[in-house]
């Protein structure tokens, strides 16, 4: 079945590499899960990756997609409320943000790298949700970016690679 499901996604969902950013067209909740799964296989070095995009485009269908692919067996849901998530159990362990809720940069920082060293202790993938709130300059992380197509029948998701490739971990250094 997982090999029918990654199939299913290299046929119907279209994906192209424009320079070093990758672009996907997402028809379903579905195809959006299946990326997120074939996402980690793809790109393993993901370490921090920053989600942004409008109200259901689709950010925690590819994070659920992410934990699938880590073997996290516990349901994951959005952490709006919460505001983290720590999914402990998968390989790597997942930390999911999200930081909708937090309106000004300044809360939305000191929250990510407190959630940061934990990450880095652990050895885990941390996806954030609503990054756009962040004014950290995360040279090392992946960016990834919701859309809606032109008709709204589909998403686009653009995935941009790190402007530092050869760091997992550095945005704390330097910030006081």
């Amino acid at each position: 079945m997982k090999k029918d499901s990654e199939e299913q996604f290299k046929v119907s969902h279209s994906f192209a590499q424009q320079t070093n950013n990758f672009c996907w067209t997402l028809d379903k909740p579905e195809s959006t899960m299946s990326l997120g799964s074939t996402l980690t296989k793809k790109f393993p070095n993901l370490g921090i990756l920053l989600l942004s995009g409008p109200l259901g485009a689709g950010k925690t269908t590819l994070v659920k997609g992410i934990a699938k692919s880590l073997g996290i067996k516990e349901p994951l849901t959005s952490p709006t409320f919460p505001l983290s998530q720590h999914y402990l159990y998968g390989s790597p362990p997942l930390i999911h943000i999200d930081l909708y809720r937090i309106e000004e940069s300044s809360a939305a920082n000191e929250f990510f790298l407190q959630e940061e060293e934990e990450s880095k202790a652990m050895g885990a993938l941390m996806v954030i949700e609503w990054s756009e709130r962040l004014s950290l300059p995360l040279d090392d992380a992946w960016r990834g970016k919701f859309e809606y197509s032109s008709n709204n029948k589909a998403r686009i998701f653009k995935l941009f690679q790190p402007l530092v490739k050869d760091k997992r971990f550095s945005t704390s250094s330097g910030y006081g």
